[in-house]
């Protein structure tokens, strides 16, 4: 029994051909061309106007699923490949785990594909001709559903293909997701190019589904371009900021001798002249070699170097065996001000998943509160910074995850990133988190100011457009004024709520034409 229900969800006859597979995960990996540092969004929606024909030539929900899972898993490795990058800080030990690391994430986001695949396929049934934009729904969804589940991981949604686009802006109303949803539908408005006209019914809804899509193509860039040419608001305050990047590379940040080098580097960078001094400074993440607990005189000569301005600097520190990656404003005498603990950890780079959990069994290596990691800190937080404004700050990963900005007490008046982005190399991670950082601006219309490690350094406006900024693996600072906030967005408002039931509802209503009864009349000439 076991034996036979596995062939049946396993055997030949309930997959495509590997051709298919492989096919589709071709497609799927062109469908990944919209994401950064190619931004080739036109292309990207070609490969998956193309995935979509393919899942939906299959006859069974459970090919589709397999159809799905095979798409998936080419767009995650050809978005995600730079994740073997952090494995080659101390290759020698770690390199031989890349190809792992790579193949189940691909694996991993090959399994949403399904899920979306099966989603559409239920909805959609018979009626291939509704396949198109039903599985457009379940993509959508899926893109939602990875955002949030297992701690959430909305890295290189479909959406994000259009953010370097005037359609990019449409963020600021129906965020992340809502671009994922255009993305998908006008791919279905390509695929249905390549399916039979159909009759009667099945051609009126079709063609209005592709109205539709170019409507909504149509209108959403022309808004979007509208809004990037309104002219800048007056900001509230003159603050000018200098943003600090020392370029320590990851393998050598840690060694002793180089430590201090790049110590002193910030240093000299922080106490560089300027025709007008700066009102603060910001360190990247993990800026110095000291806990912030046991600082020596580190903390003393940052205040020396920087002469009588603020400075914020990312510093571990340490409450008995717990360690926290943080945030720390020293003020203009040298005291300890305002402090922010990161909250959203990164599995398995940060901590171990339920690592004090088993610390109850005996099992200690991976339980933070034992030393093995970083202990997570209370929440979002919004720090009064006096006449600079009140800050969301923002550590590496948090940037990533738009429900962690609403999740603050209060709107800011802008957001600080700071990161250590030496870990993702020098191709797309980089670039990629630059881009989401951008999205986080769209999407709350707040300015963005962010400082990193080895790059990309940036100020960014409410717009999501990059004023200024230090190109990766160079070192330098950069002064340069915080831009203007911009009135509360729809999407900071309500977040995902709303497209959530949008797809919803737009599923019940493909299922419900799904369940219609064949029209097989003819249409008129």
């Amino acid at each position: 029994m076991i034996v036979s229900a596995l062939r049946r969800v396993f055997g030949a006859a309930a997959r495509p051909r590997w051709r298919v597979l492989a096919a589709l995960a071709v497609l799927g990996a062109v469908s990944a061309a919209g994401q950064a540092p190619l931004g080739w969004w036109w292309l990207a929606l070609l490969g998956f106007a193309g995935v979509l024909v393919l899942i939906g030539a299959e006859g069974s929900t459970r090919r589709m699923a397999w159809a799905g899972w095979a798409a998936g898993a080419g767009y995650g490795i050809a978005a995600m490949f730079w994740i073997v990058e952090p494995f080659q800080v101390e290759a020698d030990r770690y390199a031989w785990m890349a190809p792992f690391a790579l193949g189940f994430l691909a694996l991993g986001m090959g399994l949403f594909w399904a899920l979306a695949a099966a989603l559409g396929g239920v909805a959609s049934g018979r009626k291939s001709w509704l396949r198109p934009f039903a599985l457009a729904l379940g993509f959508a969804a899926s893109d939602l559903l990875r955002g949030y589940i297992f701690t959430g991981f909305p890295w290189a949604l479909l959406g994000h293909s259009f953010i370097d686009t005037p359609l990019g802006q449409l963020a600021a109303l129906a965020g992340p997701v809502g671009l994922t949803l255009i993305f998908t539908f006008a791919a279905a408005a390509l695929a249905q190019q390549f399916l039979p006209a159909g009759r009667g019914r099945a051609r009126v809804t079709r063609a209005g589904f592709t109205g539709a899509a170019v409507a909504v193509l149509a209108g959403g860039w022309a808004w979007g371009a509208a809004r990037l040419a309104e002219p800048e608001p007056v900001p509230s305050r003159d603050v000018v900021v200098r943003l600090v990047q020392p370029n320590a590379t990851q393998a050598l940040k840690w060694q002793p001798e180089y430590a201090r080098e790049f110590f002193f580097r910030q240093l000299d960078l922080t106490a560089a002249p300027a025709t007008r001094r700066p009102d603060l400074i910001i360190w990247p993440e993990t800026a110095v070699p000291f806990l912030l607990d046991d600082p020596g005189a580190g903390l003393e000569m940052i205040t020396e170097a920087a002469a009588g301005v603020p400075v914020a600097l990312g510093v571990q520190r340490s409450e008995g065996r717990r360690y926290f990656n943080s945030l720390v404003l020293l003020g203009a005498d040298g005291a300890i001000g305002p402090l922010y603990d990161k909250f959203h950890l990164t599995p398995f780079g940060e901590y171990i998943p339920f690592g004090d959990t088993l610390a109850r069994f005996g099992i200690s290596a991976f339980a933070a509160q034992q030393g093995h990691g970083y202990s997570a800190g209370s929440g979002a937080a919004v720090l009064d910074l006096g006449a600079l404004g009140r800050v969301q700050p923002l550590i590496c990963y948090e940037a990533v995850f738009p429900q962690d900005l609403r999740a603050a007490p209060e709107r800011p008046d802008w957001l600080m990133q700071i990161t250590n982005d030496s870990w993702f190399g020098t191709l797309a991670g980089p670039q990629q988190h630059l881009v989401q950082a951008r999205l986080r601006a769209i999407e709350t219309g707040l300015p963005l100011a962010r400082a990193a490690n080895t790059g990309i350094s940036a100020m960014i406006d409410a717009r999501g457009r990059v004023r200024a900024e230090i190109a990766l693996n160079e070192v330098g600072f950069l002064d340069v004024a915080l831009p203007a906030a911009l009135p509360q967005t729809a999407y900071a408002r309500q977040g995902d709520g709303p497209i959530l039931a949008f797809i919803v509802a737009l599923m019940a209503l493909v299922a419900t034409l799904a369940r219609l009864p064949i029209d097989r009349t003819r249409p008129h000439a």
